[in-house]
């Protein structure tokens, strides 16, 4: 471990080196994120999840920079051209494309022009020319280059200005304060293209559009990159180009007056119009690109995260209801542990006279099984179906409610070959039905068996890059997983391979072994499943619990390895068992036992409560009994609503229509939000209001303010806006005022001074 990153982390991350230590430590010795955050609070001071994978990436990246430092400086030291100045530049750097940045001079070139011109024996007149000679001639001096390559004294001075040209290019410190200049001043200009074809005038926002750099919205960037992917705009900046030629003329010719200066400033000029401008604007299209991805890949995170915690309907019989037309609807019951007991199949909107036929099936099935929830899926013909199950309930009197259910994914699931090899006779769309009624009964335990991508809750997934995607949508699965736990005896596979400590080939033979041998009665039983070892034991016991076993404790997030104070702490305490909310601690005999306060508390808390639900700290399915339609809304009505997805501009919320009504991030708070996750996450249950109804395109927006309260932020920034448009004025007045060139000076001395 290098101590020097270490106290940086430290430093950055506002924790004790301690606490780096000891993470790195335990990481290094195959400690899993889960574990450490759960079970060795102790030697981390309590750190989370998130905080453990920020060490460790940043720890990484801290090394990466720290080789790739010393590499550089190697290779440029073999080249016999290494300063103390640039050695020094090169280790101050904080990011590795600043130290990419600074090699770029030394760097073997590709058949480049100004590489031919070196190879042609041209570099003594470049450097000639850089040496901004007083008087000469320059004719006379290019004549001395004419070979069998070099023509004429023309090619010559051509030549030495192709390498003062990729010598700016490769100018770092130019580079760093244009790029400044560009990204402070400078704006991204999108329009239309003559050919493009945008049938449904998707992208038309950005037809003509200009947004100055420094303030665009990463999901505008997104919309502006497909755009352009899919040939219907063409995008370029706009900045002050004159201004940085100038900069670059003053640092090259250093004030002085020589006689080749016209030479050089065309040579600076080529090499800033042809390379060093393009390759700028190249590096901030991808700085904004990959800003805009990371922070997609992180909605997507938190959404994935916030949907796979919503809160179970523990105990509860469910009949999953998949909609359809002409194909019908499939239906299936499953019991409080998500076994298939029954599937059936209606067609209640094929034809006349079935919606009566559909209705006795259903009714059957609901008396039959004792079914007291519906999960009615969100797809085509759902809305039909959900009156179809109110006007059931209503003429029945039953004692039923019904939620509907994002079945994004299910098809896909349905298609797997897991769900092939658990419902052999079932068709694809029977399937489903089960998936719907699962998801309901226990999100996480269902939605785990399907890719991230597929269950609807990002924002432009299919243009991110994969491999970043997938690490962090696999840390959110990870998170939520093992904060809740898995039942050992009923837990998929798909489950199993997220617990800590295991993998996709442990969790098989969990399965197998438990197919085998029946259920597991003890966490040491693990033991005998096959490739599962002692440190695997170590980093899953505690996460994997057994509700019916012969060890009390097992039922518990107690890890095993503490079994012995529990029991003493239980004994000191006089507790005979587990589970009583009411239980009262003998402190002054327990601080005998020497715990340290994470695992105490830890403990208490699953004595206390042994099958607490992480979960259960969010929202689960609204629950229903009638109907609403698009028609039944006015403008301010009051609804309550599930948030289905979170994006940059806001959130989709279910309010029980077909379309998921838009809650603009411009409506969700009387202060100003930065972005729609700080105020809801996927699986909140909302008051909304709404705002505007859209019959004919059948849209909802939705506001998270009463109409008073837009009313009153409305007036409130009105009134400061005037009030700071009169002390601007009063500014004005006292104010020299500056023109456009000596704005553009003074912004051209701050970046001078910054590199």
């Amino acid at each position: 471990m290098n101590i020097e990153i270490i106290k940086k982390l430290s430093t950055v991350l506002e924790i004790k080196t301690s606490q780096v230590e000891a993470v790195l430590k335990m990481l290094e010795e195959k400690d899993t994120v889960p574990f450490i955050a759960r079970y060795r609070k102790e030697a981390t001071g309590g750190l989370d999840e998130e905080q453990i994978l920020t060490i460790e990436k940043q720890y990484n990246y801290e090394v990466n920079l720290k080789e790739r430092k010393e590499a550089v400086i190697n290779l440029i030291e073999t080249q016999g051209k290494l300063t103390d100045e640039l050695k020094a530049e090169i280790e101050a750097c904080k990011k590795l494309s600043e130290v990419e940045d600074l090699y770029k001079p030394y760097k073997q070139k590709k058949k480049t022009r100004a590489a031919i011109a070196i190879k042609n024996g041209l570099q003594p007149l470049a450097d000639y020319l850089l040496s901004l000679p007083l008087k000469g001639d320059l004719l006379k001096e290019a004549s001395k280059y004419i070979n069998e390559e070099v023509k004429s004294e023309k090619d010559a001075i051509k030549g030495a200005q192709d390498i003062i040209a990729e010598v700016v290019s490769d100018d770092a410190k130019l580079r760093w304060s244009f790029k400044d200049l560009i990204v402070e001043s400078g704006t991204i200009n999108t329009k239309i293209k003559k050919d493009a074809v945008d049938e449904k005038k998707v992208y038309e926002m950005y037809y003509d559009y200009s947004e100055k750099v420094n303030t665009i919205a990463d999901h505008r960037i997104m919309a502006i990159n497909r755009s352009e992917k899919e040939k219907i705009i063409t995008v370029s900046f706009d900045y002050n180009n004159q201004a940085i030629k100038e900069e670059a003329h003053i640092h090259y010719l250093k004030g002085q007056n020589s006689y080749v200066e016209d030479v050089i400033i065309e040579a600076i000029d080529d090499g800033i119009d042809r390379l060093l401008l393009p390759s700028i604007e190249n590096e901030i299209r991808s700085d904004l690109s990959n800003r805009a991805h990371k922070s997609s890949i992180e909605i997507f995170s938190l959404n994935v995260e916030k949907l796979l915690s919503q809160a179970p309907l523990k105990g509860r019989i469910v009949l999953g209801f998949d909609p359809g037309y002409y194909n019908g609807c499939k239906l299936a019951v499953v019991d409080e542990t998500g076994k298939m007991l029954t599937v059936k199949k209606i067609y209640p909107f094929r034809k006349e006279g079935d919606i009566g036929d559909s209705k006795i099936i259903l009714l059957k099935l609901i008396k039959e099984f004792n079914v007291k929830i519906i999960a009615i899926g969100n797809g085509t013909a759902s809305r039909e179906s959900e009156k179809l199950v109110a006007e059931l309930i209503k003429e029945n009197n039953l004692d039923v409610a019904y939620a509907i259910v994002s079945e994004a994914g299910a098809s896909v699931w349905s298609a797997q070959e897991d769900a092939r090899k658990e419902f052999p006779d079932l068709a694809v769309e029977e399937r489903s039905a089960v998936s719907i009624a699962r998801r309901l009964l226990d999100p996480l335990a269902e939605l785990i068996k399907i890719d991230p991508k597929s269950i609807g809750v990002g924002q432009y997934q299919h243009d991110l890059p994969e491999k970043d995607l997938n690490e962090r949508l696999d840390e959110a699965i990870m998170k939520v997983v093992n904060r809740v736990g898995a039942d050992l005896n009923t837990a998929s596979s798909a489950l199993l391979e997220h617990i800590s400590g295991l993998n996709k080939a442990i969790a098989k033979e969990i399965v197998n072994y438990r197919e085998s041998n029946g259920k597991f009665l003890n966490r040491q039983d693990l033991l005998k499943v096959k490739k599962l070892g002692e440190k695997a034991f170590e980093q899953c016991a505690g996460f994997l619990r057994i509700v019916d076993g012969n060890e009390a404790l097992d039922k518990t997030n107690i890890h095993p390895e503490s079994y012995d104070l529990a029991r003493k702490i239980m004994e000191v305490s006089g507790i005979k068992e587990l589970g009583n909310k009411d239980i009262v601690f003998n402190d002054e005999k327990i601080a005998e036992l020497k715990i340290d306060e994470y695992t105490l508390n830890d403990i208490k808390d699953s004595i206390r409560m042994p099958l607490r639900d992480y979960r259960d700290n969010f929202d689960g399915a609204i629950l229903k009994s009638n109907v609403l339609e698009l028609k039944d809304l006015k403008v301010n009505d009051e609804l309550m609503g599930t948030v289905r997805n979170v994006v940059d501009f806001g959130a989709f919320v279910d309010i029980g229509l077909h379309e998921d009504g838009l809650v603009h991030v411009s409506k969700m708070s009387m202060n100003r939000v930065n972005h729609p996750s700080e105020i809801v996450s996927v699986g909140d249950i909302v008051k909304v209001y709404v705002v505007e109804v859209d019959e004919v395109k059948g849209r909802v927006q939705l506001s998270l303010l009463s109409s008073s309260d837009l009313t009153r932020r409305d007036q409130q920034r009105n009134e400061f806006k005037s009030r700071k448009k009169a002390r601007n004025n009063e500014y004005k007045k006292k104010d020299e005022v500056i023109d456009e060139d000596e704005a553009m000076k003074r912004l051209m001395e701050r970046f001078g001074a910054k590199h």
